[in-house]
């Protein structure tokens, strides 16, 4: 991740705000908001060790039951004063019931709405938080494993908008120390998959461009959603077309591009 002193930073949903903290004690941004999904009492209670004290002693902006997809949980936010907005891992809660997965996920699939919520965070980022005269850059970073691959991040958030994929860089936690990575439903420490963080703009030709890798599997002879190939062959790519992980990939796509059809 690249965090430049300069900046000034709005952190979305960080669970027990060790990002926050972290990113503040080591990276000094020149202002830094941190928010939480979860209210004050919530949050504390899930996660006995947070570091809610270590930031209200730096006296660090911290907003509670701050939902990106929800405008009515951004009252008491400035808007349109950071220049980056972040946001850490994101991941819907696990369902609760049967029931529950039946109202929100049973024609629409899971994979749809972690991508769903990933779009909106995007869309208000841009719309509500990122200064119009300032960088004008989103974070996500996420884990390049399953679900979390098979959201087509560098290919699929973007479409039918008005904001480009940039490319991204490798997350290294040891950047951040005293960064604990959280279980979204519980007080558990998830394991130190590696990760990226990958980058948006309303500028097409942003500057930090240069410093982020370009997006993978984007050549003629590759299948992008699946980050898979060169394929030599035409045998090979059929090969591919055929196999059960293309077929699905192929079905996520189809649902998305349903969905965004409709924003």
């Amino acid at each position: 991740m690249i965090i430049k002193k300069k900046w000034r930073i709005l952190t979305v949903g960080d669970g027990d705000l060790s990002f926050s903290y972290s990113l503040f004690k080591y990276h000094r941004p020149a202002h830094l908001t941190a928010t939480v999904y979860d209210s004050q009492s919530t949050m504390t209670n899930k996660y006995r060790d947070n570091a809610l004290r270590s930031l209200q002693q730096k006296d660090v902006n911290i907003l509670f039951n701050f939902d990106v997809t929800n405008p009515n949980s951004w009252s008491t936010l400035q808007k349109n004063k950071f220049d980056v907005v972040i946001f850490q891992f994101p991941l819907l809660p696990a369902f609760q019931s049967f029931q529950e997965y039946k109202n929100k996920a049973e024609k629409i699939s899971v994979n749809t709405l972690n991508r769903q919520l990933l779009r909106h965070f995007l869309d208000n980022a841009f719309q509500y938080f990122l200064d119009p005269n300032g960088q004008q850059l989103c974070f996500i970073t996420s884990k390049d494993v399953k679900p979390y691959r098979e959201w087509n991040i560098e290919n699929a958030l973007h479409k039918q908008s008005n904001f480009y994929y940039l490319g991204s860089s490798l997350f290294d936690i040891q950047n951040f120390p005293e960064y604990k990575v959280r279980n979204v439903d519980r007080d558990k420490h998830v394991r130190d998959t590696k990760g990226r963080t990958y980058a948006w703009t309303l500028q097409k030709n942003h500057a930090l461009k240069k410093e982020l890798e370009a997006p993978i599997y984007q050549e003629e002879n590759c299948c992008s959603m699946c980050r898979a190939g060169p394929f030599t062959t035409e045998f090979d790519r059929n090969e591919h077309n055929a196999s059960k992980k293309h077929q699905q990939m192929v079905q996520f796509e189809a649902l998305w591009q349903a969905l965004i059809n409709r924003f």
